[in-house]
């Protein structure tokens, strides 16, 4: 097989998993930090240890209900970096979103016990 038609065929799973319905997904868009988030979560320090020792941690909820121009923050002190929904948070890094449009959401989610997260954006 050539590299050129592995390369294709990757390019294609990727726009495949990626999702060709972005309609009913909901935007966000990174602001600058702010004094305060409509919704503001920590991954304490120590959150990678304790889920590789099969410690369960529920750090946000399971499904979480927004409204567009609401914002998100979500502080990673952890050494390594987690996914939640939509969003990768980076070791030791903050991350802020303000939701700009409506739609659903359903991905992973490292610091929930069930391993997704359900973000609902509501207009």
């Amino acid at each position: 097989m050539s590299s050129r038609w592995i390369a294709a065929v990757a390019a294609g799973l990727l726009l495949v998993s990626c999702g060709s319905d972005s309609s009913s997904e909901p935007a966000a868009e990174a602001i600058d930090a702010v004094d305060s988030a409509t919704y503001e979560f920590v991954i304490p320090a120590g959150a990678g240890e304790a889920l590789d020792a099969g410690t369960p941690l529920e750090i946000l909820p399971g499904e979480l209900d927004v409204r567009v121009g609401e914002t998100i923050r979500i502080v990673n002190e952890d050494d390594r970096g987690h996914t939640v929904g939509p969003f990768f948070v980076g070791a030791n890094e903050t991350l802020t979103q303000r939701f700009s449009s409506p739609g659903e959401f359903v991905g992973v989610c490292t610091v929930h016990p069930s391993g997704q997260i359900v973000l609902v954006v509501e207009a």
